[in-house]
């Protein structure tokens, strides 16, 4: 069974323009997110990208990178497309690491690979942390899972869940002390047989409503461990002012 980590990246955003290439400390983002990854030991780790300018940087560096369509509705898609290139096994693990996330603990990527290898039934692993704050609660931005007593997914969703039903906003700090919300982490492990299987699928109509890709893999009945990350995970980089965060970080190493 291999365990292949892939960098999706994507050259558009639209807070961030070029966020791949952007500077961090002398090296562009993408070279950073490698090389942070490729310290979890991995049997193997590339870069996934639609983007011409990306190759090329990574060429330059050396570094593996798959061209893929641009026509991919989802990063999942983009996976998709990755096993079939690289000619997977059905039962290899691919960990999905984002392309934003230059600080991503390696304990936690890890992590999200040993779980999907040590919970056979599930097609897919991911990760959450506490929620800690009614803001983010409340922030549609923040997505939120519930599982059951055996770590396995319920129901992910952009709103409070579940719903405290003697609260009548959620705007109480105590709210937070009767239930351990969490907040899901967007690092998968997939098995590589099933992203072939998601790829062939529709949206459905909750993937939709909440714009969440991983609810197709419950809608079509497939199971998805979950485990609290074992390391705090920073925040990616979505925005200019995400970005002078993560170069200050890297000014004082």
């Amino acid at each position: 069974m291999k365990q292949v980590i892939v960098i999706p990246a994507r050259y558009a955003s639209v807070r961030l323009p070029g966020k791949p290439l952007v500077d961090i400390a002398g090296k562009p983002m993408i070279q950073r997110v490698y090389e942070q990854a490729i310290k979890a030991g991995m049997d193997d780790t590339v870069v996934a990208t639609d983007d011409e300018r990306i190759e090329a940087c990574l060429n330059e560096l050396g570094y593996p990178v798959i061209m893929t369509s641009p026509d991919h509705q989802s990063g999942t898609d983009r996976l998709a497309e990755v096993v079939s290139k690289l000619g997977l096994n059905t039962d290899d693990v691919v960990i999905n690491v984002q392309g934003d996330e230059p600080l991503i603990p390696v304990s936690v990527v890890k992590q999200v690979a040993e779980l999907l290898v040590n919970n056979q039934q599930a097609s897919m692993a991911t990760l959450s942390t506490p929620i800690t704050d009614v803001e983010s609660l409340q922030n549609p931005n923040v997505v939120k899972v519930v599982s059951d007593q055996n770590g396995k997914a319920l129901y992910f969703s952009r709103a409070p869940i579940p719903w405290h039903r003697d609260s009548r906003n959620h705007t109480n700090d105590t709210k937070l002390q009767d239930y351990p919300y969490q907040r899901h982490i967007g690092i998968y492990a997939y098995r590589a047989g099933f992203l072939k299987s998601f790829s062939s699928w529709p949206p459905c109509q909750l993937e939709q409503v909440e714009s969440l890709e991983q609810l197709r893999a419950l809608w079509h009945g497939h199971e998805i461990q979950i485990s609290q990350a074992c390391e705090l995970v920073p925040e990616g980089i979505d925005t200019q002012e995400d970005l002078e965060v993560v170069r200050q970080y890297y000014q004082h190493q």
